[in-house]
């Protein structure tokens, strides 16, 4: 058989992440059906429990703030369940925050899953241990804080919970404009700090790990908070997309993502296949540079 052409691998590889984007694409419409319905006791919970969870943990924080309170405080005294109900159902159509819920929830849920088949810790790493012991002391003090903010991270998400102050800083100053008194907005904005937070951490680790940071996408050695983070970074994309190529059925895009980050073909394989054994990885991925993978993952999320 003659070898597949460029254009051929291009077509194949287009064909795939376009599948993967329809199925991408109908999440948010679907978690948000299933967030207004009872249809969500047709399938499973472990996702989309999760996410109603920090919906949910979002209102309450909002009302204590609304109330003049330190939205930390939100179990605190007696709860209007009506406003909490409505206010959670008006959160559940944002888009933007439904996609940030979901791409937590699945991170979490990932991480359990790793550990049950893989025996992964969801917290410490092989490879953040060896950054904590870094004689760099940036480096070693960055891991260490990243170290904390994940052990928080897991815990929040065994409770279905969700900080304010781990929003994006756009999504977060949009979420209190206008809710409490002034006093109260100014208190929290002035302890918001996204480069503080588990996300701005990891960015920030990767980014100080220079070119050693290309250990970071070995899932099974950095964990997948540091291998997510590392993606995003080397293979030019979104964080939250990076986390969702590590789940099955999206081998597709995790495999043009690790190609856009420079990775070879026999590593991009050792890692799709961790993910997913049943995944099949085209051989012609190899013909394909780093900036043509970049280019297809950028037209599939522009369709």
């Amino acid at each position: 058989m003659a070898p597949a052409t460029a254009t051929s691998v291009d077509t194949l590889l287009e064909q795939e992440l376009a599948r993967e984007n329809r199925a991408l694409a109908a999440v948010v419409p679907v978690l948000r059906h299933l967030l207004a319905s009872e249809a969500q006791r047709l399938v499973s919970d472990a996702i989309l429990a999760r996410v109603r969870g920090m919906l949910s943990d979002l209102a309450a924080q909002l009302l204590a703030l609304e109330a003049g309170l330190d939205p930390a405080l939100r179990r605190a005294g007696a709860v209007d369940v009506a406003a909490h109900d409505a206010l959670a159902e008006t959160l559940a159509a944002d888009p933007e925050l439904l996609s940030l819920c979901h791409a937590l929830a699945t991170e979490s849920h990932l991480a359990e899953r790793l550990q049950q088949q893989h025996g992964m810790d969801p917290v410490l790493s092989p490879l953040l241990q060896e950054l904590i012991a870094s004689d760099r002391p940036q480096v070693a003090e960055l891991a260490m804080n990243a170290l904390a903010a994940q052990s928080r991270f897991i815990q929040s998400q065994r409770r279905m919970e969700l900080g304010l102050c781990e929003l994006p800083a756009e999504l977060f100053h949009r979420m209190i404009a206008g809710c409490g008194p002034s006093e109260a907005r100014a208190a929290l904005q002035q302890a918001y700090d996204e480069a503080a937070g588990r996300i701005g951490l990891f960015a920030r680790l990767v980014s100080a790990m220079r070119r050693g940071a290309v250990a970071a996408l070995e899932l099974e050695h950095a964990g997948l908070a540091l291998f997510a983070s590392a993606l995003a970074a080397l293979g030019g994309q979104l964080r939250a997309h990076a986390v969702i190529a590590c789940q099955e059925h999206q081998s597709g895009r995790l495999a043009l993502v690790l190609k856009a980050a420079g990775l070879e073909i026999e590593a991009i394989e050792r890692q799709v296949l961790f993910v997913d054994p049943a995944a099949r990885i085209p051989r012609d991925l190899v013909t394909i540079s780093p900036e043509r993978a970049r280019l297809l993952l950028e037209a599939g999320a522009a369709e």
